[in-house]
């Protein structure tokens, strides 16, 4: 029996929340399949897949922008051709590494006491990172050496674990290698794009001859929800950034993941 519809959106809601802000999307829709009942293969499926509905939501926010890099690549503009350039270094370490530990990462989603330290341990570094980095040195995306995407990219496959964030470890990897905050979270934003459609890809094409009608209509449901909650989320994390800087997400991380922790020990 699969889930019920208020569970789908209730899912939906939570991937739309979390997926662009530094607290792991993987990592709540697993602790939140675990309590909700909701914690079986086409859980892990449904948890990739409804990823897409909220990177939906940066193509629809940041229309204006992808177009217009398009438009310079047809006249081989350097400005766009440096922001693919940044994009393509920075998902290549994810495609490699991520087609190598695949199945080893499957395994974790069914491990929630994983995710709720990953959370308490991510936390902490961010906080970490956020009192180290004071100096600024890249203010656009553009303007990011083919080093800093490299690094940015490589730091990212750390959120392969569920619990790190991939947000998280792009952001913070990203302020480390001198990027400022905005930069830093929109670069996290367009990146999000190839890591979740090659993910989803994979993980659709194996599923293939296992996903009945009941698991499409829930992936489109939790899909649309996520889309619709994202475009809302995304604007109001670039203004707590802006001024509040990233700690808030940190204690945040912090008491939800030591909160996940007891509840799972003590059961």
């Amino acid at each position: 029996m699969g889930p019920s519809l208020l569970v789908i959106v209730l899912l939906g809601i939570v991937e739309g929340l979390t997926e662009f802000i530094p607290v792991s999307s993987t990592g709540h829709l697993v602790l939140a399949g675990e309590l909700l009942g909701f914690h079986d293969q086409s859980s892990a499926t449904f948890d990739i897949v409804i990823q897409l509905g909220a990177i939906l939501a940066v193509l629809v926010l940041y229309a204006g922008r992808f177009t217009r890099v398009l438009a310079g690549l047809a006249r081989r503009d350097p400005a766009a051709i440096a922001f693919s350039r940044n994009l393509l270094l920075g998902f290549l370490p994810a495609l490699v590494i991520g087609a190598i530990v695949y199945k080893a990462i499957k395994a974790m989603l069914e491990t929630p006491v994983i995710v709720a330290v990953a959370l308490i341990v991510g936390g902490v570094a961010i906080l970490a990172i956020e009192r180290m980095v004071k100096k600024y040195t890249v203010f656009s995306i553009e303007a990011m050496g083919w080093r800093t995407s490299l690094g940015i990219g490589v730091i990212q496959c750390l959120s392969m674990i569920p619990g790190i964030s991939r947000s998280g470890a792009t952001i913070m990897g990203a302020l480390t290698l001198g990027v400022e905050r905005k930069t830093a979270a929109e670069y996290s934003f367009f990146l999000a794009i190839p890591v979740m459609l090659a993910a989803s890809a994979k993980e659709l094409w194996e599923q293939r001859d296992a996903l009945g009608n009941n698991d499409w209509n829930a992936i489109a449901i939790g899909f649309g929800v996520s889309f619709v909650v994202a475009l809302v989320v995304i604007k109001a994390f670039i203004a707590i950034v802006s001024r509040h800087g990233f700690a808030p997400f940190a204690w945040y991380r912090i008491v939800a993941g030591t909160a996940a922790l007891i509840w799972l020990l003590s059961r």
